[in-house]
């Protein structure tokens, strides 16, 4: 039970007419009079329990978008239901206007709709649904909570699809070559055309010459339906923020993009995601026309868990996902310690079988802190900004000598850099 606004007014009216005769019985009986104006008013009141709540299924968004949760409430009853109803979500899901007033006359039914803007990426998912039935008077309400299951999936927003337009067109350019010159690892035959002075004579091809009685090449293009396999880390270390944004997200993005460049490409794209354990996966198998649906659908519900990536157990699962010469793209931060610890024991079987690029999202802060040395504080922060750049360049190299390209970028400028590493292999018939 609950009371109004309007009972403290009621008690003020009769302390208006006590002080008039500012008796013990007088104000004995208007106290009884009130308390029973109220349980009078909580007996008539349509009580909760007979309501029918549903809620209507949620379409997912991506995060920053909006949506709309929509509540039916049905009244079986022959009384008017006359209250207030709150449709109650978690914090992260952004609900807005939540509260309703609600008057639902006997055998009917009303919709009543709450916006969401959820502020996380996620499954984002509704508390309670609480309504307040009033009495004739007003003066005081039954409540009761519902449990109405229901949940709002925030996709990751792929800001970088914005970079997509110019990098299918370079993706077009590269494809629209007549002839690749060179013979190299990653090409396959295209066609057959009339030598001209400036061609490989390795090209020639000397069965067609014979038949056409004129020097005949050998043209190739960049082979298609390769096989590019992203490796998401969904360890400790991605959690850290960077600009007011996880790194986990921040790899996503350029995982989103690098998945729908390849996949235009005709290249093969199969996705993993695990630290410790393997969290998601999707296969190459899946049909290409949803593979950016399946990847989101995939990623929407990984957060960073606070354990040590076990990279034997990623490497394990890349080497179930492909046989073939691949390109595995590591979405991981440059954290030396992390990388030291648990990946490089695994690269040198990764390298051997395949390509392998390592991408990071940088911190800028690191640069700003570095430069920054107006006072004492502000210079043993350069000193530490300085000594983890040293150490990240220092395993940066480390890595490239095993033969792993490196990529730490911020996280605006990881998406497009990763995307033109994959079209520079492509250029030189390195996938």
């Amino acid at each position: 039970m609950t009371v109004s606004g309007r009972l403290p007014i009621l008690v003020l009216l009769g302390g208006i007419a006590i002080v008039l005769e500012p008796t013990r019985r007088n104000v004995l009986l208007w106290v009884l009079v009130c308390l029973g104006l109220v349980l009078l008013d909580v007996a008539l009141a349509l009580s909760p329990k007979r309501l029918v709540i549903e809620r209507e299924a949620i379409s997912q968004v991506r995060l920053g978008e909006s949506a709309r949760s929509n509540l039916l409430v049905t009244n079986p009853s022959r009384r008017t239901l006359h209250g207030h109803l709150r449709d109650a979500w978690v914090p992260s899901a952004g609900a807005r206007g939540e509260r309703h007033t609600v008057r639902i006359p006997g055998g009917e039914r009303r919709r009543f709709a709450t916006s969401l803007r959820p502020t996380r990426r996620g499954d984002r998912p509704a508390d309670r649904v609480t309504i307040r039935s009033f009495g004739p008077l007003r003066l005081a309400a039954r409540q009761r909570s519902f449990d109405v299951p229901g949940t709002i999936r925030a996709l990751p927003p792929f800001d970088s699809r914005k970079h997509l337009p110019s990098r299918l067109a370079s993706l077009r350019q590269l494809d629209g070559r007549s002839a690749v010159r060179i013979r190299g690892q990653g090409t396959e035959f295209d066609s057959l055309r009339d030598y001209v002075e400036g061609d490989d004579v390795r090209s020639i091809d000397w069965r067609a010459t014979a038949r056409r009685r004129n020097v005949v090449v050998r043209t190739w293009q960049p082979e298609r339906d390769r096989r590019v396999i992203l490796v998401l880390d969904t360890s400790r270390t991605s959690a850290g923020r960077v600009a007011d944004q996880p790194r986990l997200d921040a790899a996503m993005d350029a995982a989103l993009l690098l998945a729908a460049l390849a996949s235009r490409a005709g290249d093969r794209v199969d996705f993993l995601a695990g630290d410790r354990w393997l969290r998601a996966r999707v296969s190459a198998a899946a049909n290409r026309t949803t593979l950016l649906n399946d990847l989101v659908q995939a990623m929407a519900p990984l957060d960073p868990a606070l354990l040590e990536a076990s990279w034997p157990t990623l490497a394990s699962a890349i080497a179930d996902t492909s046989r073939r010469r691949a390109l595995v793209v590591l979405l991981t931060p440059l954290e030396p310690a992390a990388i030291q610890e648990s990946l490089l024991p695994s690269l040198p079987s990764l390298t051997r079988h395949h390509r392998v690029v390592l991408a990071s999202v940088a911190d800028p802060a690191l640069a700003t802190l570095a430069a920054t040395r107006e006072t004492t504080r502000d210079a043993y922060a350069a000193a530490a900004a300085e000594r983890t750049v040293a150490l990240q360049e220092r395993t940066a190299a480390m890595l490239r000598g095993m033969g792993v390209a490196v990529i730490d970028a911020a996280p605006e400028d990881l998406p497009p850099k990763l995307a033109d590493h994959y079209l520079m292999l492509k250029a030189q018939g390195l996938l």
